[in-house]
């Protein structure tokens, strides 16, 4: 038996979110987060968000079900992952990978837009210039290197991983390009889904394999929160902390 189907569900809101929210809304230049990037956990309303991911498993049938969990190393992805398990009474191996963890944003980690633009003028220049897709800030990543690290978990998912279907536990940025490369996304059209409809907190997306198409996979669904909003569960859209700064910096 091979993989047939991934669920890709992004963590739940983290404390990660809700201070680089609070840093844009007061228009300061760092954001004041309370641990490491690996070790941001999540908020109230994000363990909210996914016990309702958790309650969304355990109302699919025996043979909908994920068979193994694949989960970033990240606290907020992995303990998205663990609520959800428990709540539906899922008991699943792990399989904590690093190639699905946050993107690194270098020396640009901590800084809101306005503080890259004040402390690092030339970055600001410079990924003006590149573009946000192949833009890599010093001693980080851009989101085509991202894609290199999508691409060797999808070939290890297809081809040395038994359970039929797989839940990932990720970022959003990370399981955006995972639709990208299923869907064989150029440039311009993974940007502007980012920008329009952006991996909302512990939503679902769902790829399945297909022989057919080019890339071996077609993305069945993208970025539901139905589950969210059935359970009166608060939904957000926050992007991750690193990517919404990202995006601040003057055009």
């Amino acid at each position: 038996m091979t993989v047939q189907e991934l669920i890709l569900v992004r963590h739940g809101q983290s404390e990660g979110n809700v201070a680089a929210e609070k840093a844009q809304r007061d228009g300061v230049e760092h954001i004041d987060v309370p641990a490491r990037d690996p070790d941001v956990v999540l908020s109230e309303t994000g363990r909210e968000q996914a016990a309702a991911v958790g309650r969304w498993l355990q109302g699919l049938s025996e043979d909908e079900r994920p068979g193994i969990v694949w989960t970033s190393p990240y606290r907020r992805a992995r303990e998205t992952a663990e609520i959800a398990l428990e709540v539906c009474d899922l008991d699943l191996d792990f399989r904590v990978d690093e190639r699905l963890r946050d993107r690194d944003m270098g020396i640009t980690d901590m800084l809101t837009g306005a503080g890259i633009s004040s402390r690092y003028p030339e970055e600001a220049k410079r990924r003006k210039w590149i573009g946000k897709f192949y833009y890599r800030p010093p001693g980080g990543e851009s989101w085509a290197d991202v894609t290199l690290r999508v691409r060797a978990v999808l070939t290890d998912l297809a081809h040395n991983e038994s359970a039929e279907r797989v839940l990932v536990t990720a970022h959003d940025v990370v399981l955006l390009l995972f639709t990208y490369v299923a869907e064989g996304l150029d440039e311009d059209a993974v940007l502007e889904r980012a920008r329009t409809n952006g991996l909302r907190n512990a939503s679902v997306s769902r790829l399945k394999r297909d022989e057919s198409s080019p890339t071996g996979w077609t993305v069945t669904a993208y970025n539901e929160d139905a589950h969210l909003l059935n359970e009166g569960v608060e939904v957000t859209d926050q992007a991750g902390a690193s990517e919404d700064v990202d995006d601040e910096v003057p055009a």
